[in-house]
């Protein structure tokens, strides 16, 4: 559908860069300086946000331009015509100040790697100009450590402001970065479409729904295990409410590579990576990537059930795989335990306290049905008098507490 676009060299390009590459695809500098950088088969990992619809720049190693630490390369990209149309037609431009583009020109850097695919990161003291217009790169990230040089989190960078949208023209993109021991830098430019965390979860749900039954023989296969153990667990407790949002999910999802039963709900967890993309679990902390999230049948099926109540937050897992609503140990000792005659207390002030019986024990009632003496008077016991306090009499005492 859309024409790659390689590298355009300049003609006087002649020098090349002298290079060997260890065990893990790592190059090495050896001699030599080159004044254009090197396409390389270095693959970048999946951005979940971002379709790519064409490479506008393959993969490019970065090469030193001198024997000083900052070093200066450019690259070369044109926009085929619908390409440019793409691009122009698919922005909001409403808001003059910042044109929004749903359609983008994306810039990424990466390690050079040629063993697995890469991460997102950017050289030391990276500067980007396109068209001779600098280029806005994410914020460093700030550090306490001294001697170390804040890093970029690792992002791709959109260009698109600063791209000519004719198929005329030639965009160039100068990088001046500095080198890093033992490491290459490597760059590339994409053509890509920026989703939505509506369209990902829809792409989610549309994958398909892990069946109700693999959850429930993984519930089995939990409980049996620790039956094996000294204490067996014979029921297993899970909550309904979302670690992330606090509130009763609607997606329960988890990611394929976690070993927990705990789900979190899936738009909530997208809407949090657009924001802020860390893709790490909210109950284990480990790697949850998009590729691996799965919606879980087993508990989308508990939470659509009529029998769960709009306030039940937590349910138990039994043996043989069922559910129950948890009922919480408070609750447990209200049922289980019988209800006590409680004591009535009267505050008098800060050290006066009046115990008196309830109304059974007030009428000499017994809980059998029997009669007992009463073993409290109605006298009030001052704590605060004085012995010499003791001697008034009683009418006085308490025209006192008064």
């Amino acid at each position: 559908m859309y024409q790659n676009n390689l590298i355009s060299f300049p003609s006087d390009a002649t020098n090349r860069v002298m290079s060997q590459t260890n065990n893990n695809g790592i190059m090495n500098y050896v001699s030599g300086f080159a004044s254009t950088p090197q396409e390389v088969d270095v693959k970048l990992k999946k951005l979940a946000f971002f379709d790519i619809h064409a490479t506008l720049v393959n993969p490019s190693l970065l090469v030193p331009t001198s024997s000083q630490r900052l070093h200066e390369n450019t690259l070369y990209f044109t926009l085929t015509s619908g390409q440019a149309t793409e691009l122009a037609s698919n922005r909001d431009i409403r808001n003059a100040s910042r044109v929004e583009y749903t359609m983008q020109v994306q810039l990424r850097f990466c390690l050079m790697d040629t063993a697995n695919e890469q991460d997102d990161y950017f050289p030391p003291n990276i500067s980007v100009k396109v068209n001779g217009k600098q280029c806005q790169l994410p914020n460093p990230i700030p550090t306490n450590k001294p001697g170390v040089e804040p890093k970029r989190p690792p992002r791709p960078v959109n260009i698109t402001g600063n791209v000519k949208l004719s198929p005329l023209v030639t965009n160039t993109v100068q990088i001046s970065w500095c080198t890093e021991f033992n490491r290459g830098h490597v760059a590339s430019i994409y053509l890509v479409k920026k989703l939505t965390s509506q369209t990902l979860l829809q792409r989610l749900i549309t994958k398909g729904i892990k069946a109700a039954e693999v959850t429930r023989s993984l519930i089995k296969e939990k409980l049996k295990e620790d039956a094996d153990c000294e204490i067996a667990t014979t029921m297993l407790k899970v909550s309904l409410i979302c670690p992330l949002g606090k509130m009763r999910m609607a997606s329960p999802c988890r990611a394929s590579t976690c070993s927990h039963l705990q789900c979190f709900d899936a738009f909530l967890y997208l809407q949090m990576n657009e924001r802020k993309p860390t893709w790490n679990c909210p109950v284990c902390d480990k790697q949850a990537i998009y590729d691996n999230l799965v919606i879980d049948g087993y508990f989308q099926d508990v939470i659509a059930s009529k029998t769960l109540g709009s306030d039940t937050n937590e349910i138990q897992l039994h043996e043989d795989g069922s559910w129950s609503v948890h009922v919480s140990k408070g609750d447990a000792q209200i049922l289980d335990t019988p209800i006590k005659s409680m004591q009535k207390v009267e505050i008098i002030d800060d050290l006066e306290v009046v115990p008196t019986k309830s109304a059974n024990s007030e009428s000499g009632v017994n809980n059998h049905g029997g009669t007992e003496p009463s073993s409290t008077t109605g006298e009030t016991v001052d704590l605060t008098l004085s012995d010499s306090d003791e001697d008034l009499p009683l009418k006085r005492k308490q025209n006192s507490n008064r």
